[in-house]
Parts: structure tokens; sequence; C-alpha cells
């Protein structure tokens, strides 16, 4: 293990309740020009290094991997794994978007669905989906956006079971994309639960939100990565729920190039650099201003409250706003 690799993880330690504690003058905000901590690639924390290679990835990766998996599993693990910590460990955390790209694995003729991110999670759908209904009835105040995506395998038939789980799991919790989503209307109604589901399945379902828009560098350079981000800014935010993600992309060629590195290591060397420039952001309605911000190994550089600590400058005082 390298050096990086050993670095202690900075945790955030009181912010499993941050909604609850937030200032009444942000209650009637919506949540969309809040801004709130988000995990990229939620569920790798638990990928299953015996489980098929995920679909999409090169022909030519899958053909050396059925011939030397005893290199080419260690080093996707290596730069697929973007989180360590478990569900409820992110929620404790403050984390309140949620990453979840969902995949049926091929050759699986049940109705089991999984995570994928190179390769395929052990945690299925259902469990995650009842490990968040359970952290949520502890914390009544806390809202929560599972972003679904990807979907890859998934028939007509699975599309519908997986709706079904979701309202059967979440209930009275799921709020209605129809609905002002400030935390005082949410706590209100006892709303907790905002389902993005980026597939058209979702169309006819008024409990399901259509899909968030991920503003992705695709860079290796943290650098490179905030450029691209100020460009998006320049243009204008949308005017709902956005992601702009800190999170680095590695390519074939640069993996080939570093193999005693790994995304870990690339991502906490580059988080002081990435986190100074968060810190410089504002959330709000502005044409410039962020909304959820998502990462890996979310607990790295106090990830968490720097980017909860940017609603202080919405509160008011009496020369205006801040």
């Amino acid at each position: 293990m390298s050096a990086a690799d050993e670095r202690p993880i900075l945790g955030d330690q009181n912010n499993k309740d941050w909604m609850a504690q937030l200032s009444e003058q942000l209650w009637d905000i919506p949540l969309y020009n809040l801004a709130i901590p988000g995990s990229h690639d939620t569920m790798s924390f638990c990928l299953d290094m015996n489980s098929p290679i995920d679909e999409s990835m090169s022909g030519i990766l899958k053909i050396v991997d059925r011939i030397i998996p005893c290199i080419t599993r260690p080093m996707i693990f290596k730069w697929s794994r973007t989180q360590e910590d478990s569900i409820a460990a992110q929620l404790e955390a403050g984390i309140r978007y949620f990453d979840l790209r969902i995949a049926r694995k091929k050759n699986d003729t049940s109705n089991n669905l999984y995570f994928v991110h190179g390769v395929y999670t052990f945690v299925t759908v259902q469990k995650a989906l009842e490990d968040f209904a359970q952290w949520l009835e502890t914390y009544p105040k806390e809202a929560v956006i599972l972003s679904c995506s990807h979907f890859e395998g998934l028939t007509e038939d699975l599309h519908n079971h997986l709706i079904w789980s979701l309202k059967n799991i979440f209930g009275s919790k799921l709020c209605p994309n129809t609905e002002i989503v400030t935390l005082r209307n949410l706590w209100k109604l006892g709303y907790q639960v905002i389902v993005s589901y980026d597939d058209p399945a979702a169309e006819k379902h008024e409990d399901l939100w259509s899909g968030i828009p991920y503003w992705w560098a695709n860079r290796v350079d943290p650098e490179m990565l905030v450029e691209y981000l100020e460009n998006k800014k320049q243009r204008g935010r949308p005017g709902g729920f956005f992601v702009a993600g800190l999170n680095l992309t590695a390519e074939t060629d640069y993996i080939i190039s570093h193999l005693s590195e790994s995304l870990k290591k690339l991502t906490l060397q580059s988080y002081p650099y990435l986190m100074h420039w968060v810190q410089k952001q504002s959330p709000g309605p502005g044409k410039q201003c962020l909304n959820i911000i998502a990462g890996d190994f979310i607990r790295s550089e106090h990830f968490v409250s720097d980017i909860i600590a940017l609603n202080k400058k919405l509160l008011r005082t009496d020369t205006g706003i801040h």
C-alpha cells in the first residue's frame, strides 16, 4: 500500500442530522438551491471481485480478464472503488445525494438487481433501499436524493419490479415530482425521499423525478476538472437539481502507465486543491451557483462539512444576502 493510501481519512463527525440543524432562515429555500454533499458511485464500497465484468467494459479487457484475472481484477478494484463507507456510514457522515448505478447481471434469471462500476456489487438493490429506509426512520428531518441510472440489462418487467420496490419500501416518504421541495414543506408532509429515475419508464409515475444532470469532467487532472466546472458555471446552472462532480476519471492508457497508483491515491492527492475551489463556491438560484457537489472517498479533507458550510452564505444579515 502506498503512502497516500495509508493517509488517514478525515471524518465529518457531527453531520448526521445537518438538515435538521440548519438555520430556520434556510427552511423555505428549495433543496435545489442549497449546497448538498453527494457521493459518486455510492455503492462501489461493496464491489464483488468474483462477479462478471460490467457489460459496458471494453472487449479487450474482458478477454484479458478471462486469461489473467489475477492481474486484471486487482487493477479493476483499484480504479473502480470510489467509496469505502457503507450506506449507513455515508448517511451518518452527512451525504444526502446518492449515485446509484443499477444493473442486472448477465444470465441471471432472478429478479435480483445489483449496482455496477467495473464489476457488480454483492449487495442487492433491494437490500440497499431497505438500508436507506431504516436509517431515515431514525432521522425524520433528513431528506435524501436517490439518483437511479444506467439500468444495464433491465427489461420492462424489471423496471416495473424496481419501481414497485421503490414505492413499497419508501411508501409515504416518497416526494412527488410536483411538490415544493423546501425543508419546511417536506417536514410538514413527511416526505424524505426524492427518487430521480433516469429512464422513460418513470414518466407515468408522479412520485419519480426525471434524471438529474451531472457535470462530469472526465478528467484525471484536478486543474482541468475545475476548468471544466468553471466553464459549465459560465453557461449557467439548470433550474432544478444538478450535480457538480469532483470525481477524477482515469482512462485506460493512464492506468497502464501508472500501475503503482490507484483512484484513492489520486483523489487524496487532489482533494486539497479541489476543496479550496469548493470553499469559494456559493449555493442559490444565481447563474453561477452550485447545488449538489459529489465526490469520491467522501470522508476525505472534510469534504462534507465544507459543502454544508456553503449554506451559511445564504443567511440574511442587515446588509442583505452575503
